[in-house]
């Protein structure tokens, strides 16, 4: 009798749980995304009352699609991600917050649904904070779908690539040593504090933030401002803040993007010290 009242308390955990599932559509009959960024919506599906909603996704917004879906799940509140794959970067923020995430899910979202209801069914588990993360044995499909994926994503960078080497030739072209030499005083402050105040208005790709500043090394810019440079293009977004805001909330935003500012000038002084304790 005790056990008995002790699954059904278990049952009634896991019927109150938020599922999210990424699709190819806004309804129960779409097909699961393979992964976070390469979904076009969210579905978030209540397993106790089977009411869904779907989000749309911010799909086109490059490799900073699946990170984009990252806080959409976490701002949902959503207690478990049903995927196909999941990158270890996106399961260790999911899990901080506390999402449980079950790979090698596939099929229509209603299909994996009942498919991990199915599966949690006849468990025994007595604190829902201790369910365990479901391992699928990775088959050759998967194998050739992450290649596929890897490849697809090399391709999309090309692009990407060219039009850096076009810019750092622009960059040699139109910013002459004087112009920067007015920009950058010398001064260890002011130069860093200049470099990570451009990296974080600038958006991109980060591989570009390591050509031009490369770039901008062979013209005379100090290490220091170069360090600051990247580090703020890399960590700080302003252009994304209003995004960053509507998913994480202003106060985790605002304050996130302040202490990545510092630490890139604070990363900046200790770059600059340690290359003259160094000699180099």
């Amino acid at each position: 009798m005790r056990n008995s009242r002790r699954i059904t308390e278990h049952q009634r955990k896991e019927d109150g749980l938020k599922v999210a599932v990424p699709a190819e559509g806004a309804d129960l009959d779409a097909k699961s995304g393979d992964r976070l960024g390469h979904a076009s919506h969210l579905v978030v599906v209540d397993l106790q009352s089977k009411v869904f909603e779907a989000f749309r996704t911010p799909r086109d917004s490059g490799n900073g699609s699946g990170m984009q879906m990252v806080a959409l799940v976490i701002a949902k509140k959503c207690d478990v991600l049903l995927v196909k794959w999941c990158s270890p970067i996106a399961e260790k923020y999911l899990s901080a917050h506390g999402v449980r995430i079950v790979t090698g899910m596939s099929g229509t979202v209603a299909e994996i649904v009942e498919q991990f209801k199915n599966q949690n069914r006849n468990s025994r588990i007595e604190e829902t904070g201790d369910l365990p993360t479901i391992t699928w044995k990775i088959d050759r499909e998967v194998a050739a779908q992450a290649f596929r994926s890897g490849s697809r994503q090399i391709r999309n960078l090309l692009p990407v690539t060219i039009g850096v080497i076009f810019l750092a030739g622009l960059f040699s072209a139109f910013l002459s040593e004087e112009f920067l030499s007015s920009l950058f005083s010398g001064s260890l402050w002011w130069d860093s504090f200049w470099s990570a105040s451009l990296g974080s208005v600038f958006a991109g790709n980060p591989i570009s933030s390591y050509i031009i500043g490369e770039k901008l090394l062979e013209l005379g810019v100090s290490l220091g401002a170069v360090t600051a440079f990247i580090c703020s293009w890399v960590t700080v977004g302003l252009l994304q803040l209003p995004a960053e805001i509507a998913a994480l909330g202003w106060k985790f935003a605002v304050v996130r993007n302040l202490s990545c500012f510092a630490l890139s000038i604070a990363i900046s002084f200790s770059m600059t010290l340690i290359m003259r304790f160094s000699g180099a």
